[in-house]
């Protein structure tokens, strides 16, 4: 009987757990007919051959009526899609009219990335993504939102939504001490104190403890630029709705590449490593990994949280299964039983999905067949350690219900389940080559196997057996990355090659083939698209769609490595960005997609425009920076200052100089002229001894590498933060230092990208130490400040922040520590990138309305 909820059959799972027999099926009614009439008549040749042709018609005529139910369940799969595509544009419309009744700006079909908790407490901090940072300990959390009585998902999906937009998130350091006599507030960051000038106009009133101001906006998630496809697998997929399901660092993408819409599931904390769709193409399982070390995870599964719903819990790696529809979360599955990540996924395909079947990353490899809709977590029905050394994929069969096919390093396995337990047969490659890894697998339309392996070869395994019954060598040069066999029986693979090939069910080759250009990187996962279509994921995170007629076109682009450098153009909807990757992208946040690419051949660091957006500079991590021209790409000259990464660059608010902060601990200042296109350095502020009163001797000047700069609005000073804390201040012109810091605090600054200064005070956290944060920015016109930080949060605060107890909004989907957050021209929107998550995020900025929780509320 067909289950509504959960979106199974739940006959078959009786079967499976042995509280029933197993079902009779046509083809042993068959075999035992065919055997009877063979006990009867020894002898008569002739009535055996009779019943044999019997036989055979009556299993033509099961196959026939078997292909009618499979074209009638593809029609009401079709059917289901369309009404859930219907309820998808309907909820689109009416969310357009909301934003654009509140905002009158432009209607953004995304939903709601508003993520509202604390910083992570010691246990839950990723001590591998900052390895020099320190952890902070946890304050009140979101632990303290009232659950709803019923304690379904659904529900607490529904509070989460509506809470994120009162409640604001508390912050604050170690207390501040504040002199008013001297107008001198004294911070501290990890026990070392920073004095900050308060302006003359607020000397008498300040207060480091007084309430702070509700932030005037907040931010809606609009687009995603990247894609996860360097070192993930079977992770595109279309859905019938038209849109391509596929992830990016914490977020799932839903985009519809036709209407150019993309839809966000924002339900993670941190890295996805795979994805399945369930059979009834609605509902879909992603598995996120850990922020944590292996010892902690360990702990954790010896003293799981008392309720594995809060936010504490969900930091943890586990199992989401959500609707593709509604985006809400049905269940939450393995907390506390998964120890690493989750590896890959699978739903069981002959019994309607009601079985799920998921991989850890551990080293044990542990496997564990989950009943995904029992209860809120789901069942485990059983785990057991699945191998030795790393799998790469994991499937169930789509004929035989009992049947789990998995592969990895130096093996395939054929599993049968049976009454709660798993047999596990290897595979047997006899007189053949053994490849070092079993790259992918598939399953053809008889339930025979079809793996692809590290030498490039195709081989079919018998159905039911663990032999190899043919080869097909050489298939690709390298290995084969992905296998997809279509419904007519035709089989698609594509190789490391760079090559997708065609063949028939017989392994034999059409004669179509696509070759994959360079600069996408090879297929790593092919799937069919609509129509005749193929959805390409590639190893250079790349999606790309197209035929064996028509080329191959980029629907989704990203940056590879590690990302940093950040830039907003002046005066268009427009950024660069550019990373460790040695490219630079122009991007168009309103077509959303790239302008251009440029392979600068370095590790680019840090990236600016010039004032009147036609010149831009990008610094590489080896000291060097270009002066290229931001329309045609053209590299008019490149300058070498030290051989450290160039951290930041600035044009000062006249266009007359250049700013250039070195991890060499030095500033150099450069006199622009020719419009841009020439730069002569005039000084560089540096670190000197001076000898002051009774011959004693201190240093001026950064000593440790310089992070970020602001130039002053009258283009003639500079302050600057370096990686131990300090705030420093320079003549420009002079390239000298500003001793008597005192005479700066009513100076008025262009930009305010210096994370640590009296405007930015209350930015940061409880227990932080100056890495925590490692950008912020202030909206052009408007007073609203962004900062992004080592958890993977992008947050919100009302400008300045010149209160220890500034409040936020605070949102999630990076997976990695955010490297660069920057407004557009217009502030209409914030840009993000994230470090190794390689993502772009593109939010929009609306104004916040008041309501009583947000104006009173506290966290």
């Amino acid at each position: 009987m067909y289950n509504s909820t959960s979106g199974g059959y739940k006959g078959p799972r009786k079967m499976m757990l042995g509280s029933s027999p197993p079902p009779v099926t046509i083809t042993k009614v068959f075999d035992a007919w065919s055997k009877s009439g063979s006990r009867a008549c020894p002898s008569a040749h002739t009535d055996d051959e009779m019943i044999e042709n019997e036989n055979q018609s009556l299993r033509d005529r099961v196959a026939d009526l078997e292909k009618k139910v499979h074209e009638q369940t593809d029609e009401i799969m079709c059917l289901r899609s369309t009404l859930a595509d219907v309820l998808r544009r309907i909820n689109t419309i009416e969310g357009a009219r909301v934003v654009n009744s509140h905002s009158g700006g432009r209607a953004t079909p995304t939903k709601e990335g508003v993520r509202l908790r604390h910083h992570h407490s010691d246990s839950a901090r990723d001590v591998s993504k900052r390895a020099s940072s320190y952890v902070p300990g946890r304050s009140p959390s979101a632990t303290q939102i009232r659950r709803p009585n019923s304690g379904s998902l659904h529900n607490l999906n529904n509070l989460r939504s509506s809470t994120s937009q009162l409640n604001l998130t508390r912050h604050g350091a170690r207390e501040a001490q504040y002199n008013p006599d001297e107008g001198v507030v004294k911070m501290y960051l990890r026990g070392r104190p920073l004095n900050l000038y308060v302006p003359t106009p607020m000397r008498e009133t300040y207060n480091p403890s007084g309430p702070t101001a509700q932030p005037p906006a907040k931010l809606k998630l609009e687009w995603v630029y990247g894609y996860r496809g360097r070192d993930c697998r079977n992770n595109v997929y279309q859905l019938p709705t038209g849109e391509i399901v596929y992830f990016v660092a914490a977020v799932v993408v839903l985009y519809n590449v036709e209407d150019q819409m993309q839809r966000h599931y924002l339900g993670h904390t941190d890295d996805i490593k795979c994805l399945a769709v369930h059979p009834n193409k609605l509902l879909i399982a992603t598995g996120q990994t850990a922020g944590h070390d292996r010892r902690d995870a360990r702990s954790w599964r010896l003293n799981p949280p008392a309720d594995p719903l809060s936010p504490e819990a969900e930091e943890w790696p586990h199992i989401r299964v959500w609707d593709s529809v509604s985006l809400n979360t049905l269940h939450i599955i393995g907390i506390s039983d998964i120890e690493r990540s989750v590896a890959c996924l699978a739903f069981s395909k002959a019994d309607g999905g009601s079985l799920l079947v998921a991989v850890d990353e551990a080293p044990d490899h542990n496997m564990s067949v989950w009943d995904w809709s029992r209860g809120e977590r789901g069942y485990k029905l059983l785990e057991t350690k699945c191998a030795a050394d790393q799998v790469l994929a994991v499937d169930f069969s789509p004929v035989d219900r009992n049947t789990i096919i998995t592969c990895g390093k130096n093996h395939i396995s054929f599993w049968n389940y049976e009454s709660g337990m798993l047999a596990k047969r290897m595979g047997i490659f006899e007189n053949r080559e053994r490849p070092k890894y079993v790259t992918s697998i598939s399953f053809t339309d008889t339930g025979n196997v079809i793996s692809g392996d590290s030498n490039g070869n195709l081989l079919i395994w018998q159905r039911g057996g663990n032999t190899v019954c043919k080869m097909v060598r050489g298939a690709h040069e390298g290995p084969v990355f992905s296998i997809l066999v279509q419904k007519d029986g035709a089989i698609i693979t594509g190789g490391k090659d760079g090559r997708i090939i065609e063949w028939d069910r017989d392994l034999e080759r059409t004669g179509n083939v696509i070759e994959v250009p360079e600069q996408f990187g090879a297929p790593r996962v092919v799937t069919s698209g609509r129509g005749t279509q193929l959805v390409v994921g590639t190893t250079r995170n790349c999606v790309l769609g197209g035929t064996f007629t028509f080329p191959l076109r980029p629907v989704m682009q990203g940056h590879t490595e590690e990302l940093w450098a950040l830039a907003p153009h002046p005066s268009q909807q427009q950024f660069l960005t550019a990373g460790y990757d040695r490219t630079c992208y122009l991007w168009d946040t309103m077509a959303h997609t790239i302008v251009w690419s440029k392979d600068i051949g370095e590790h680019a660091q840090s990236a600016a425009f010039s004032n009147n957006g036609e010149i831009v500079i990008i610094g590489t991590t080896s000291g060097r920076w270009f002066v290229m021209d931001s329309e045609t790409r053209e590299m008019y000259s490149q300058h070498q200052d030290g051989n450290e990464p160039i951290q930041v660059l600035r044009f000062s608010p006249s266009g007359q100089y250049l700013a250039v902060g070195s991890r060499d601990n030095n500033i150099y200042v450069y006199q622009v002229s020719e419009d841009c296109r020439k730069y002569t350095r005039i000084g560089r502020c540096q670190a000197k001894t001076r000898k002051a009163r009774y011959q004693s001797i201190s240093s001026v000047g950064h000593s440790s590498f310089v992070t970020h700069l602001d130039w002053s609005a009258d283009s003639q000073f500079l302050q600057s933060n370096s990686g131990d804390y300090e705030l420093l201040f320079w003549n420009a012109g002079l390239c000298r230092q500003i001793v008597q810091t005192s005479q700066m605090r009513d100076v008025e600054w262009a930009s305010n990208t210096c994370t640590l200064n009296f405007s930015t005070l209350g930015i940061w956290p409880e227990g932080a130490d100056g890495t925590d944060i490692n950008t912020c920015a202030k909206a052009n016109q408007s007073s609203l400040l962004a900062t992004g930080d080592d958890f993977g949060k992008v947050k919100v605060f009302a400008f300045p922040a010149c209160n220890q107890k500034a409040r936020c909004y605070e949102y999630g989907g990076h997976s990695s520590h955010v490297t660069a957050v920057g407004y557009l021209h217009d502030d209409s929107r914030l840009i993000s990138t994230g470090g190794r998550d390689t993502a772009i995020m593109q939010w929009v900025v609306s104004a916040a309305s008041s309501s009583p929780s947000s104006s009173s509320s506290h966290r």
